[in-house]
């Protein structure tokens, strides 16, 4: 994406450009300006972007050893003076002219392709948030993460937040089997219904997920409490001691599996949002996201349709192991960078749940591994141990409750989520252009590799020996 700024010397194109910059840095930094250097980039931006200034170039040839367009594969760009361009760098332009002088400037924006579709979506953003008690907030860049789901802050005069979600619709990616897309298969969410509707009955359960303010279902937006920020994954990462942290979400698991839990639980007025079985299908396409993503890159080879075929037959004999007696809601995503701390509430309201609405009915055992086999921050065995034995031993208080089984279900769940994990973060890399998860590929690994010691995995383990050593290594 580019934006191109136009307007006479003086003008304000330079200021405005160092503005941009400057809100998008995450620390102070010298902003300096690219007259005489002609091309200044900044990488530790939250997205990478370049200032050029063409103004001393005489023609195109010169900007063509900039390296513009090369640029832009990576970067946003801030062009002043695009009049010496000579021809289009992207579909997806923002046209900026500054006029005016002294204190005050006349500003015309025109947007193509990509920059359209954004700043239509803003209206419709501030449009939503007009109807609302936040109409008078300021809007504020919260966070992003690996889907399309983006967050602000909305902040009032007077001081009350709330984060803003922008989920728009899903499109549906190409079909990749029986006529279906990924998503479909791997009952992804497709839309916001879903977030308002599982959140809607934590809530009701007396969960702390985040409370749904107010919700356009049609635009996908939601207005949605702030429940807190301290996020697990940071206190981890700061060496904080989680043994209380993890225990209580450890025991908000244990007490899910008494719930008894709706497939389709309401949204608004009537809408409802359907939870689907966390079926063989959705496993397995899920797994088989390491023979088409991870094998290619770190082989370098597309995995052969008989590998592709024996891995899916190895993973068919191994699922069924995992098969739950009652199956209940499984978050999916019940790890550290969506677990949050609140000390100021009591008991299992202690702990907050967000990013829920993929919940599919399944094993409890799958989010149990997901939280003590952390993706992103380093769990020790000694840690997972830990959160392990305690979910156990308060299951056993409920009643009845089979370790055994348990474990070889958390054993043969674990690896499936590693194993798909390796294949995801692959795929972000390759096709998303998020190279900055492949620095957690040697923890899935060392994950993958605990679980691989139950016997029953011996098969699959057999099958990376065969066809990923690397996994093993």
């Amino acid at each position: 994406m580019v934006i191109l700024l136009q307007g006479d010397l003086g003008a304000g194109k330079s200021t405005l450009a160092r503005a941009f910059i400057r809100t998008l840095m995450k620390h102070d930094a010298d902003i300096p300006s690219p007259t005489f250097s002609l091309i200044q980039t900044y990488d530790d931006t939250r997205v990478p972007v370049f200032h050029a200034d063409l103004y001393r170039l005489q023609n195109s040839a010169e900007v063509d050893e900039l390296g513009l367009e090369d640029l832009l594969k990576s970067h946003v760009g801030l062009v002043e003076w695009p009049d010496r361009l000579g021809k289009t760098l992207s579909p997806d332009v923002l046209h900026i002219t500054l006029t005016g002088r002294g204190a005050e400037r006349f500003v015309t924006l025109k947007a193509e392709g990509a920059w359209a579709q954004a700043l239509q979506r803003d209206e419709q953003l501030n449009n939503f948030i007009a109807k609302t008690p936040f109409a008078d907030s300021r809007r504020h860049f919260f966070e992003g993460d690996a889907s399309a789901r983006r967050y602000e802050k909305l902040i009032t005069h007077d001081a009350q937040m709330c984060l803003l979600m922008d989920m728009p619709q899903r499109p549906d990616g190409p079909p990749v089997q029986n006529g279906k897309p990924y998503s479909a298969i791997a009952h992804l969410a497709e839309n916001i219904t879903s977030v308002v509707a599982i959140n809607t009955h934590l809530v009701k359960l007396g969960y702390s997920a985040p409370k749904i303010l107010a919700a356009d279902l049609d635009a996908g937006v939601a207005l949605i409490e702030p429940l807190s920020f301290n996020v697990y994954g940071e206190m981890m990462r700061q060496g904080m001691d989680m043994h209380e942290p993890l225990g209580e979400a450890a025991a908000v698991l244990a007490h899910m599996a008494t719930q008894e839990w709706p497939r389709h639980p309401e949204a608004q007025n009537g809408v409802t949002h359907t939870v689907r079985d966390y079926d063989a299908e959705a496993q397995l396409i899920e797994v088989d996201l390491l023979p088409s993503w991870y094998i290619p890159f770190s082989q370098n080879i597309e995995a052969t349709p008989e590998q592709r075929e024996s891995f899916a037959a190895v993973w068919s004999t191994l699922l069924p192991l995992a098969t739950p007696a009652k199956p209940q809601w499984t978050i999916r995503d019940y790890h550290s960078p969506n677990l949050l701390w609140i000390p100021e509430r009591v008991g299992l309201k202690r702990v907050g749940i967000i990013d829920s609405q993929d919940a599919v009915m399944g094993h409890p055992a799958y989010d149990v591994a997901s939280m003590a086999q952390d993706a992103r921050v380093d769990v020790s065995e000694a840690m997972e141990d830990y959160v392990v034995q305690q979910y156990i031993a308060l299951r056993q208080r409920q009643g009845a409750f089979n370790v055994a089984d348990f474990m070889t279900a958390y054993s043969v769940l674990g690896a499936q989520r590693s194993t798909k994990i390796l294949g995801i973060f692959a795929r972000l890399n390759k096709r998303d252009n998020k190279p900055a998860y492949l620095k957690h590929m040697p923890r899935v690994k060392n994950y993958l590799l605990r679980n691989l010691k139950h016997p029953a995995l011996l098969p699959l383990k057999n099958w990376f020996a065969r066809h990923a050593p690397d996994i093993l290594a």
